[in-house]
């Protein structure tokens, strides 16, 4: 029985070793990074989230805030805040790091890319990163990501796009049940690495 739990210890911290440093160490956390978001008092709002570009994640019930250079206990704390005015007491709320981002050094050779990452962050079926082929269109990666929850506001959905040569950034507005419908082209547009598509919470009356 002693050698089981040992092999149970010793595997436990073999899972733990490639993060449990980083924490340590009063990690702040990164775009790229994933997230896993649990609120004990109300399950459906647990998810998996990205860290998107500008160090932003998006939360049903609390809006789109920034966390990047945040620990994970700092976030919960802060999603904690911003969902009270929901619950009768404050809720209880987890954040743990379920992924880090990958980092890959420059190696100064240009390379024709394979794939492309698109970063899909708010009330997708599947948030996060795709890795898609060059020339995947909008409405393929709604396929892609899984369509839609019940939160979402699928009629401005957002395709945020930042020029690499100049840094400008664009904004797009994305309309999905006119595109369903064929009244826009929308869906046709081709998406560039580094593309974030941004599906926003539903309001009140929509």
């Amino acid at each position: 029985m002693k050698i089981l739990f040992a092999l149970i210890a010793a595997v436990w911290l073999g899972l733990l070793s490639s993060v449990s440093p980083v924490l340590a160490q009063g990690y702040g956390v990164r775009p790229g990074d994933t997230l896993k978001i649990e609120v004990v008092e109300d399950p459906t709002l647990d998810r998996v989230v990205l860290v998107g570009p500008d160090g932003r994640i998006s939360v049903p019930q609390a809006g789109t805030f920034k966390v990047s250079g945040s620990q994970v206990e700092t976030i919960a704390e802060t999603i904690a805040g911003m969902l009270a005015a929901n619950f009768a007491a404050k809720p209880t709320v987890i954040v743990s790091l379920e992924s880090l981002a990958v980092r890959v050094p420059s190696s100064g050779v240009p390379a024709v890319a394979a794939t492309i990452n698109v970063f899909v962050l708010g009330e997708a079926g599947k948030s996060g990163r795709l890795t898609v082929p060059p020339g995947t269109t909008v409405l393929q990666a709604f396929a892609e990501m899984g369509g839609f929850t019940k939160f979402a506001a699928t009629k401005r959905i957002l395709l945020r796009r930042t020029d690499p040569k100049t840094g400008a950034a664009a904004t797009y507005l994305l309309d999905y049940p006119a595109i369903v419908a064929g009244t826009t082209t929308a869906g046709n547009t081709t998406l560039q690495s580094g593309d974030v598509i941004l599906v926003p919470q539903r309001g009140l009356f929509e």
